[in-house]
């Protein structure tokens, strides 16, 4: 069964998986056009791989610290709001006694399927 549902009923772990498949998807797209992306070289595009550590869901945008085997790296996102316009499509398993609780197995965003299990 798929479902849409609202950023602000989606367990943690969604809403980390669905930053970094956010973060993937812009990635492969074309440079960001705003103000401060200037400062980022658009000749070496990079794909990092690594773990989550934090996630910061914070004006002006939002973060997350990914741990690569390499280095820790300060990943910026867009803002919080336009992040939460997003849609967002979740499979997965609603709780059995929490009502409004899911637990996300799969994200479609923009096309790509990301399994989360």
């Amino acid at each position: 069964m798929t479902r849409s549902l609202p950023m602000s009923i989606l367990p943690r772990r969604a809403v980390i998986a669905l930053i970094a498949s956010l973060t993937l998807v812009t990635a492969t797209g074309t440079a960001w056009a705003h103000h401060g992306w200037s400062e980022y070289d658009a000749r070496k595009r990079t794909t990092l791989t690594g773990t989550i550590r934090e996630l910061h869901f914070v004006n002006p945008h939002a973060t997350i610290v990914l741990e690569t085997p390499d280095k820790t790296w300060s990943v910026m996102l867009d803002s919080p709001a336009r992040l939460q316009n997003r849609g967002v499509t979740v499979e997965g398993l609603p709780h059995k006694t929490k009502d409004g609780e899911f637990r996300a197995e799969r994200l479609m965003l923009g096309g790509k399927t990301i399994e989360l299990r």
